[in-house]
């Protein structure tokens, strides 16, 4: 939730006239956008912190900056963090002036993120380090700024090899603000935002602002909040005289009525402003913006309910990579990645495996998703050597109280997760850590539970862990939620990480099979495959919860691939080394329903099928199979409807009635038994999908869903041709000229009568013209070796990606994709200020 005076780069000056009848003007400074012209160096020098160091030839950036995503991939990296340079010391600088009529101003810088280890200075002085990548931090400037001259931020950055599971990025990936405040002021992650008391006719809103004295002086002061509405409507309001005491932070609540509120809710996200504004006599010395929503959750055995309503979990878990654009965060990137998220059925997000964005928090707020916000991966037991139990113990309650200090006002966030898969499970003790992470949590923000994701079945339970927190969180168990029931019959829980099916957009093996082809580094589409010995379909996951109901619901794992964790290809976690190279090139997960760039897999559409109501309906494979002519082929369909019918080159091959004709699906991991085959390994009757078999010929296949008896979606794909031409498809063709706002533009091979070549790998070339610039490419194939940053590309199974980015000018961004022997095209995107 933004608690921000501002988000612009313009200062607002306030000017009021005291009650003494006195001239001077208090100008209250917007908290400014810091991220322009740094300078960068990808290297180790002595004293980088000294303003005299010679800084004239480093490279000039724009924070966010990921400095690891320009690459090269390079099988000298670990597989397992995405193949690419994400360890070393690098610097950043800028260089900045203080207007000398500040200099009675409290000066601070705040950073939402740096990965990792950093260490900042300000003119030579030490400000102060952070391990953890994740965590927001903010410095106190005031004692050492030279007003009206040069002032240099420097900051160094050496994150480590074998410090996590995945890619993280490497540098200041996250914004950075400067603030100048009044001595007195609302410092950062200044209000508490709760709503104790809810019906449809009136809500208590309770805002517990801190007010922070600088001064040497007791100073009476105002306080005073005003709530608004989605269109900043006065709703409500507050005026409260109090003491602020010399050299402190001191707390006040206020409890605020508001009539006939708008719930906040999955898909109806409403949302409303606190408008903190201090006062000392009638002048405004500091202003602080919160936004929040009004609504209730309550956890029970049986459900969680949003404002008295039951609900289904149809989570996803997320890393914080945004595909080719690297850690570097970006709104527009989030927001993309959520609404694909939302249209596949997905009503909630677990931040794994570390505090998310603000970005992320803003997004699901916006768009009407919950939030599981998750802490740590390791605590004081490691996973690997630099990982973060190095500092467990002097840096866990504080970056744990941070995160909930800066997330709690966002109504999206329904649970604090202190861990996933932590290796304490297996410990007698391990419970004391939990139980002490559990406390912190209550501590700061008592309105919602505490959960965790646990792996050990049953050492989590029989070593207490499960019984310290909340809600219990258990990856990877569908076999064991009966018995989790039978043995705890009043816990809450659900399965906080689920699935792990791997698949290829848009690769299939025929004939179905068990095991993946290596020398592919693919996985096919038709998802089948088995992987991990954890993983299992997501059809085992749906009959589980089907036939548990009162579980709270699932995470899959997870929405989008991500860079890093190449399995099924590459490693086993602490095994090799740590290092996961064996399969090179493969450097990027497989996992999810969604590639990298953003393109639906075939399991995107299993999901839909199940999360959604709105009649759908899809088919698989592709039908250009020249090589199996006459060979019989699966034909898989995935509906919400109650039958499909399959139509072959126009006559019909049947109808299958969901639910009743059930489709093989080969299954093996733990927990799972049948009869005829080994332990953990056979054939899953699935009722979520349907399935023909089908002799090849050329032509197309087409599928229509029925309910009812009445034919409501069809989908049908026909036999591509030579390819012909490439088509752009922009996912908006209007935005922000802010120099910050994305378009992403699918780039489809198509033959010459508009079908998807869905072979084609043909190198496309871009040319990028206007009131933008070429921001990055990809196509989401995990072996891919190309580069992200430069502008052309391959076609994966015929479709890539180009990202463009806007300036500050309003104007239009010319577009041009050409390829050897195919007909171009080109696009125009508009930017204006919205």
């Amino acid at each position: 939730m933004a608690h921000l005076k501002s988000v612009t780069l313009i200062l607002w000056l306030l000017t009021t006239t005291c009650l003494l009848g006195q001239k001077n003007k208090i100008e209250v400074v917007a908290d400014q956008n810091f991220n322009a012209n740094w300078l960068f160096l990808n290297d180790s020098i002595a004293a980088g912190e000294t303003i005299d160091v010679n800084d004239k030839n480093w490279r000039t950036v724009n924070l966010p900056h990921d400095w690891a995503i320009e690459g090269p991939f390079d099988k000298k990296y670990n597989a397992r963090n995405g193949g690419l340079p994400t360890d070393g010391i690098s610097w950043y600088r800028k260089h900045f002036t203080i207007e000398n009529k500040f200099k009675n101003k409290h000066i601070s810088i705040e950073f939402d993120g740096a990965m990792n280890n950093s260490k900042v200075w300000i003119n030579g002085h030490f400000l102060g380090f952070r391990h953890y990548g994740y965590s927001g931090f903010e410095y106190d400037l005031t004692p050492h700024i030279n007003f009206d001259k040069d002032n240099v931020i420097a900051v160094q950055l050496a994150p480590e090899v074998l410090s996590g599971r995945w890619y993280a990025g490497a540098g200041l990936y996250r914004n950075v603000r400067l603030k100048i405040n009044e001595p007195i002021h609302i410092p950062q992650w200044g209000t508490y935002v709760t709503t104790p008391e809810v019906t449809d006719k009136k809500a208590t809103v309770q805002i517990e602002t801190t007010v922070k004295n600088t001064t040497k002086a007791n100073t009476a002061i105002q306080l005073e909040t005003t709530i608004l509405d989605k269109d900043n409507n006065k709703v409500a309001g507050d005026l409260q005289s109090i003491t602020s005491k010399n050299g402190t932070k001191t707390k006040h609540i206020q409890r605020i009525v508001i009539k006939n509120p708008l719930l906040w809710d999955i898909g109806k996200p409403n949302l409303y402003k606190a408008i903190s504004q201090l006062k000392i006599g009638n002048q405004v010395v500091d202003e602080y913006e919160t936004e929040f929503g009004i609504r209730t959750i309550e956890f029970k055995k049986d459900g969680f309910y949003l404002n008295g309503n039951a609900v289904e979990l149809n989570g996803v878990c997320m890393h914080h990579d945004l595909g080719p654009l690297g850690a570097a965060v970006n709104y527009r990137a989030t927001e993309r990645q959520m609404q694909i998220m939302q249209q596949m059925g997905a009503n909630a997000l677990r931040t794994s495996h570390n505090p998310p964005s603000t970005e992320m928090l803003q997004v699901c707020d916006r768009l009407g998703i919950v939030v599981i916000d998750e802490a740590f991966d390791e605590w004081k037991t490691p996973k690997v050597p630099n990982g973060y139990s190095n500092y467990f113990d002097e840096w866990a309650e504080i970056d744990l109280r941070d995160m909930i200090k800066r997330d709690r006002n966002h109504p999206s966030v329904i649970m604090w997760s202190i861990g996933n898969e932590i290796l304490e499970q297996s410990q007698e003790d391990g419970w004391k850590v939990a139980k002490m992470l559990n406390d912190i949590c209550h501590d700061e923000d008592d309105t919602r539970p505490t959960t965790a994701g646990f792996n050990y079945y049953p050492a989590s339970f029989t070593n207490k862990l499960a019984y310290q927190i909340d809600v219990v969180g258990v990856n990877y168990k569908p076999a064991y939620y009966a018995e989790i029931r039978e043995q705890n019959p009043d816990m809450i829980f659900y399965g906080s990480e689920t699935s792990s099916q791997t698949s290829t957009r848009g690769y299939y093996d025929i004939p179905l099979d068990y095991t993946v082809k290596k020398e592919t580094n693919q996985v096919s589409s038709y998802d089948v495959t088995v992987g991990p010995p954890w993983a299992y379909s997501p059809d085992v996951e749906f009959d589980a919860q089907e036939a548990n109901p009162d579980v709270l619901g699932e995470f899959i794992w997870t929405g989008f691939d991500y860079l890093g964790e190449p399995t099924p290809y590459g490693g086993k976690d602490n095994s090799t080394n740590g290092y996961w190279n064996d399969d090179w090139p493969s450097h990027a997960s497989y996992f999810a329903p969604v590639d990298l760039c953003g393109f639906p897999k075939d399991r995107f559409y299993l999901y839909q099928s199940q999360w959604t109501t709105e009649p759908m309906i899809h088919v698989l494979p592709h039908w250009n199979w020249e090589e199996k002519k006459g060979e019989t082929i699966p034909v898989f369909a995935y509906t919400n409807c109650d039958e499909a019918e399959l139509f072959v080159n126009g006559k019909s091959f049947g109808k299958k009635v969901k639910g009743k004709d059930l489709t093989d699906v080969f299954t093996e991991y733990r927990g799972f038994e049948t009869e005829g085959y080994n332990f953990n390994r056979g054939i899953f009757k699935s009722k979520y999908r349907l399935s023909w078999e089908v002799p090849y010929q050329p032509g197309s296949i087409k599928v229509v869903g029925y309910k009812n008896g009445k034919k409501l979606v069809s989908k049908e794909i026909k036999t591509a041709g030579k390819p012909a031409k490439i088509k752009l498809i922009a996912d908006r063709v209007k935005i922000d000229a802010d120099g910050k706002d994305l378009s992403f533009i699918t780039v489809r091979i198509e033959d010459k009568d508009g079908n998807l070549c869905p072979n084609a790998e043909n190198l496309v070339n871009f040319e990028v013209n206007g009131n933008g610039a070429f921001k990055a490419v990809g196509n989401g194939n995990s072996a891919s070796l190309e580069s992200f940053q430069e502008p052309f590309i391959k076609a994966f199974y015929g479709k890539c990606l180009l990202i463009v980015k806007s300036s500050l000018e309003e104007g239009t961004i010319k577009i041009k994709a050409s390829s050897e022997g195919l007909s171009p095209n080109t696009i125009e995107i508009k930017t204006v200020k919205l």
